[in-house]
């Protein structure tokens, strides 16, 4: 499984085996706000059990901080292909989609897989 293998390559942070996948689809207008993923097992969530996000598609500006304040936010691309891990120290960290460049996804994704524009971002995690 990719995710599987994306956690192992990341040797600082605990194994996981994700037995929930979150898919999120994001239009050209889409956007998600800062926020923290702690639906998991407080046991999970204090070992810092981190979560696997892939992106799929347009290019989104992933923004993430210690607080809710998007204009205090580090934001960077995630670009089709990208794999973002977020455990340990980093876990419990705010994280959204402040919005997706519209036709920035491969072509291939488009002419071969006939992708919609927008983005797809699958989120693997343990319960």
């Amino acid at each position: 499984m990719i995710a599987q293998t994306a956690n192992s390559t990341a040797s600082e942070f605990s194994q996981i085996n994700p037995d929930i996948c979150i898919v999120n689809y994001y239009t050209n207008f889409g956007k998600l706000g800062l926020h923290q993923d702690k639906d998991e097992s407080e046991s999970n969530l204090t070992k810092g059990l981190p979560f696997i996000s892939i992106s799929i598609g347009d290019t989104a500006e992933f923004m993430f901080g210690d607080t809710r304040d998007k204009d205090q936010a580090t934001k960077i691309n995630l670009e089709s292909g990208d794999v973002l891990i977020l455990g340990g120290e980093s876990r419990l960290l705010f994280h959204g989609v402040s919005h997706v460049e519209t036709n920035t996804a491969p072509s291939w994704l488009k002419e071969e897989m006939g992708i919609r524009p927008g983005r797809i971002n699958l989120t693997f995690r343990q319960y």
